[in-house]
This record gives C-alpha cells, sequence and structure tokens, in this order.
C-alpha cells in the first residue's frame, strides 16, 4: 500500500504509529553541518523516489488510487493526537517533498505543466499561443480542484468506514 503504518511506544510509553519507509524512530542523533547536509539530502530525494515507486504502482494498477489518497482528514490522522515538534518537523519536511514532487508533474497549472510549455517552445522554436496556454491552464485548474474535491470527500468517507 502506499501509505503503510508501523507502531513505536515512545520513552513516555505512548504508542503511536508513523509511516513505513521513512525513518520516525524516537531519539535523536547530532551531526555536524556535512554530515546533516548529505544525511538530509539523501532522505529527500529517497521520499522523491518513493514517491515515483508509488506513481508507478497507481498507474499499473498495484494500488488502489481511494485507498492510497489522502487528504487532511488523512494528513492528521498520520500525525496523531500528541504534539511533538520533532515529528512536527519531520511531517512538515515529508510533506514539504511530496509537495515539491507534485509540483512538477506535468500537469498545466503547475510548474512541471511550464516545463512542458517551455520544452515545447525550445524544441519547436515558437511559442504555444496565448489562447491554447490559457486553455491548458484553466484545464488543468479544473483538474486539480476536482482532485482536491475528490480527496477530501474520500478523506470523509474514509472516517466512517
Amino acid at each position: 500500500e502506499l501509505l503503510s503504518f508501523k507502531e513505536y511506544v515512545g520513552a513516555n510509553k505512548s504508542i503511536g504509529f508513523y509511516p513505513k519507509g521513512f525513518d520516525f524512530e524516537e531519539g535523536s542523533t547530532k551531526y555536524g553541518f556535512g554530515e546533516s547536509l548529505v544525511l538530509g539530502t539523501e532522505r529527500a530525494f529517497g521520499i522523491v523516489f518513493t514517491q515515483l515507486k508509488a506513481f508507478r504502482k497507481l498507474f499499473s494498477g498495484e494500488l488502489s488510487f481511494r485507498k492510497s489518497m489522502s487528504g487532511p482528514i488523512g494528513i492528521a490522522q498520520a500525525y496523531g493526537g500528541d504534539w511533538d515538534w520533532e515529528r512536527f518537523w519531520r511531517m512538515t519536511g515529508l510533506l514539504s517533498m511530496v509537495l515539491a514532487f507534485m509540483n512538477l508533474l506535468p500537469i498545466p497549472a503547475l510548474d512541471g505543466g511550464h516545463v512542458v510549455f517551455l520544452t515545447y517552445e525550445m524544441v519547436s522554436g515558437r511559442k504555444p499561443s496565448d489562447k491554447f496556454l490559457e486553455i491548458a491552464q484553466k484545464a488543468g485548474m479544473i483538474f486539480l480542484l476536482g482532485l482536491m474535491v475528490f480527496i477530501f470527500a474520500n478523506d470523509i468517507v474514509k472516517l466512517f468506514q
């Protein structure tokens, strides 16, 4: 599944869950500046590669779209009920990398869509018409808004299952 969880028992005997594949271990390790830069980069790109694998599985039918997608409610459930600064910053970093990946998808209205149009312009030597770009942006925005509504509604349905 796209998001599977592993349980943990905290130092204060609290029980929680975190996404498998993301190193959400209790405790901390101190690293020097250079080490932390390398490790942070490795983990950030690890998240991006995990997203690529998940997309491949999603489009090959190995994963269910409805079961795999979560919105704000699913994110809040994944975070858990207790406030923890370290968990907050880890989840913030995870979401930031996921959103960066999603932003680069070739969907008009996202940066990835702009990259596609600019690449077309570089290869062909001519810019797509303003009318075409306007229609593509509107279509991309309608797609994204529809996806947001679907994912939010899906979160609500999951609450009652």
